[in-house]
């Protein structure tokens, strides 16, 4: 952590990282949402359907845009290390959906919503926690293993 706050390069990476995450975040709450709404998907499926769209599109615009001078590494091998790392992210995630979100539900249940709106809030507010767990994870392990081909 202290080579990112210390480094001036390694900051504009972690913001560009943090940016190229939140578009990936917008991906999957749109497609988790969309899933559960329109579908009636389990959490559970909609949440890893979600997460795999914005592994794809994080990848893209971490490869092209966070971490251009990274492109020396072939893209398969880079894909497969960057997915690997979001597979990882993906098991740390999933308890985080199972268990927080009915814990969370429960907690609601009590306010004045309807159950729509409280399973609305549950839902997103339990992708947010994971969302922000494994970006920490996925943006340290990828910068040092997946794009390790750059000087800090």
């Amino acid at each position: 952590m202290t080579v990112v706050l210390n480094n001036p390069a390694e900051r504009v990476r972690f913001l560009k990282f943090a940016a190229v995450g939140a578009i990936g975040a917008v991906i999957d709450f749109g497609v988790m949402n969309l899933l559960v709404a329109l579908i009636r998907a389990p959490f559970i499926v909609a949440g890893t359907i979600s997460f795999i769209c914005a592994v794809i599109s994080n990848f893209t615009w971490n490869r092209f845009w966070t971490y251009p001078e990274s492109r020396s590494k072939p893209i398969v091998g880079q894909l497969g290390q960057f997915s690997l790392v979001n597979a990882a992210g993906l098991l740390i995630r999933l308890p985080i959906l199972h268990f927080g979100e009915p814990a969370l539900d429960q907690l609601l249940v009590g306010l004045s919503y309807t159950a729509q709106i409280h399973q609305f809030l549950s839902h997103n507010i339990t992708l947010a926690a994971a969302v922000g767990v494994v970006m920490m994870w996925n943006f340290f392990v990828n910068r040092y293993w997946t794009y390790s081909d750059i000087d800090a």
